[in-house]
């Protein structure tokens, strides 16, 4: 797909500026028997792990398939599941199956940005949208996703991720999106708190912040968050590297326009003091309210956050609340 293909739903055009962020597709919430395919397309895949997995999505009365090479390994890189165009494989056969109604990832790591040009965007779209799901690594699906087809995604956990498998609130959140989107409209936990006060309005993106960098200078990349609300989170990236990724962000204009700022774990970051003094020294000359700490990412607890969805940023209440629910 070219940049020609872009449907006109991923942006709102002003005068004199880049492209910005407009609301995408919403696909159909889930309903009981809906049939779930897991796709590996960054990491190798514990099988105990999906297994576990898998049988949490069963008990919520889904019917959970597994792509053909999910539990692949590359062959000399074993950061990978398997090779890179079998991974995309799965995925564009996943999506274009019409029996299957989402597809959630297995695990994150790396290697999406390997695969993502190998996807059959164009089929992708032509099949409309679906639910999606994962973070992390995946980062550079969702934004695939959004620029190349349009479609909102949710940034939430993975079938194998121990996140997933070991606490019940990340589970919660995620059963109640899929199923009854309406009853999540406010995200955020209490831990939230404003870095900087105020309130935004805009359209979700963002995920990991190290992912949104790598991903500028793409053929596809997005071409600016303006108009957005940006979503960011990272895990094990040191407090001086968290600053090369902002900076790389701020000095390539891409949050030009930004409308509020979302920020989520740092896991193995550093002490978080040090961390939140790069995000204030960062962010804060953004001039847009800034949230800490609201609960999605690498954290104990990780909140399900859909991307391409409006909504306002509240950062006194330390909430995001949706336009409309995350799926139809």
């Amino acid at each position: 797909m070219t940049r020609q293909d872009t449907p006109p739903a991923t942006v709102d055009r002003e005068a004199g500026s880049r492209p910005g962020v407009g609301a995408l597709a919403r696909p159909d919430r889930l309903r009981p028997g809906a049939r779930v395919a897991v796709v590996a397309p960054s990491g190798p895949v514990p099988e105990e792990r999906l297994k576990a997995g898998l049988d949490i999505l069963s008990g919520w009365g889904l019917d959970p398939v597994v792509a053909p090479h999910v539990l692949d390994t590359h062959p000399t890189l074993d950061h990978l599941a398997g090779a890179d165009r079998d991974r995309a494989q799965d995925l564009t056969e996943a999506w274009c199956d019409p029996s299957v109604s989402a597809v959630i990832c297995a695990r994150g790591g790396f290697g999406a940005q390997r695969m993502v040009d190998l996807v059959d965007w164009r089929a992708v779209r032509e099949a409309g949208p679906k639910v999606f799901v994962g973070y992390s690594d995946v980062t550079a699906l969702h934004e695939a996703f959004a620029v190349r087809t349009g479609f909102a995604t949710l940034h939430g956990p993975m079938v194998a991720a121990g996140t997933f498998l070991s606490d019940p609130r990340t589970q919660e959140s995620l059963r109640a999106t899929l199923f009854e989107p309406e009853s999540v409209r406010t995200l955020g936990l209490g831990t939230a708190r404003a870095l900087v006060p105020g309130r935004a309005r805009g359209v979700t993106l963002g995920g990991c912040a190290s992912l949104l960098a790598a991903d500028l200078g793409t053929p596809h990349g997005r071409p600016s968050a303006r108009g957005g609300l940006l979503l960011l989170e990272d895990v094990g990236e040191e407090p001086y590297r968290l600053d090369r990724v902002l900076t790389q962000l701020l000095r390539s204009g891409w949050l030009d326009g930004v409308t509020g700022v979302g920020l989520g774990s740092w896991e193995e970051c550093g002490p978080y003091e040090e961390v939140r003094a790069v995000l204030v020294d960062r962010l804060g000359g953004l001039g847009v309210p800034v949230v800490e700490e609201m609960g999605f990412g690498h954290s104990m607890t990780a909140l399900t956050v859909p991307l391409g969805v409006s909504g306002t940023l509240d950062a006194e209440e330390g909430t995001l609340t949706l336009d409309v629910p995350a799926l139809r």
